[in-house]
């Protein structure tokens, strides 16, 4: 019998947090401090973005980071708060199934309670997208990874179909019913937030749909109304984040003045925050 792990109950708590038409929210993290801070914005759990994540670590996106490092990454957040976290793990920091299981029991070692698996490919004139059966077999290793562990790991199958242009809702629900089927427990369709596109998703997808928003996406609320379960902002807080490092930069720099630090942190509060972790 498989005993029970010490992050069952977290794991349950997070899991019940996907509920279609009340959907988890989620403002991305890349480091200790960024996850602290969304924390204690009143986010009800943190979830990483690999390419935030990354480019904090000097790499970029799209399965350049080694899985130590990442992992060594999300281990740090996960101390770094007291909420459940979920990992963007890129396609399982591995090139074969087996690797996958390897890095699955590996983010359950750093604390994590979740994970998310892309389909996409980044070998340059490949095919965008992993085929079906082999991406499906990703997941059923990263579920049976779990399972050994006695974790229920919330496996989040993101699909790039409409990222990459290689599909639309067809290919999507294709795609999605062969996932749920390996043992994801959610759809990820980055890309998709066309409410017409939206309710479709929800609709053909038996389990909770994650879309990702920024600027020009419906509102919470809107995507609440269409049956979403998931929301997250991917990389766009880390993006927002450097942007303002580049502006108060070049402000500096250029003009000699220090408009663009206004309103920033007051120091002792985020300090604070870290030496509550």
């Amino acid at each position: 019998m498989t005993p029970q792990h010490p992050l069952r109950d977290a794991a349950l708590a997070f899991r019940a947090l996907h509920e279609p038409g009340r959907p988890l929210v989620l403002p991305n993290a890349w480091d200790p401090v960024s996850a602290a801070v969304v924390a204690e914005a009143g986010a009800a759990a943190v979830a990483t973005t690999s390419a935030g994540l990354a480019w904090a670590l000097g790499a970029a996106d799209g399965d350049r980071l080694d899985r130590g490092r990442a992992l060594a990454a999300v281990a740090r957040i996960v101390d770094a708060v007291r909420v459940p976290v979920t990992a963007d793990i890129e396609g399982g920091y591995a090139e074969d199934a087996a690797g996958v299981a390897d890095t699955v029991s590996a983010v359950i070692t750093a604390g994590a309670v979740g994970v998310n698996i892309e389909d996409a490919r980044h070998e340059a004139g490949g095919e965008p997208l992993r085929p079906v059966a082999e991406q499906a077999e990703r997941i059923a290793v990263a579920r049976a990874a779990a399972d050994e562990q006695g974790l229920p790991l919330f496996i989040n199958a993101r699909i790039d179909t409409f990222l990459s242009g290689a599909g639309g809702v067809d290919a999507t629900l294709e795609r999605a019913a062969a996932f749920r089927a390996a043992g994801a427990d959610g759809i990820f369709v980055p890309g998709a937030v066309d409410p017409h596109t939206v309710k479709a998703l929800v609709a053909g997808i038996d389990g909770p749909l994650n879309v990702m928003v920024g600027p020009g996406a419906p509102t919470v609320a809107e995507l609440a109304a269409l049956g979403v379960a998931r929301i997250s902002a991917g990389a766009g807080l880390a993006q927002a984040a450097h942007a303002l490092v580049r502006r108060a930069a070049r402000e500096l720099l250029r003009e000699g003045t220090y408009g663009a630090l206004a309103g920033g942190f007051d120091y002792g509060e985020l300090n604070t925050l870290l030496t509550r972790a």
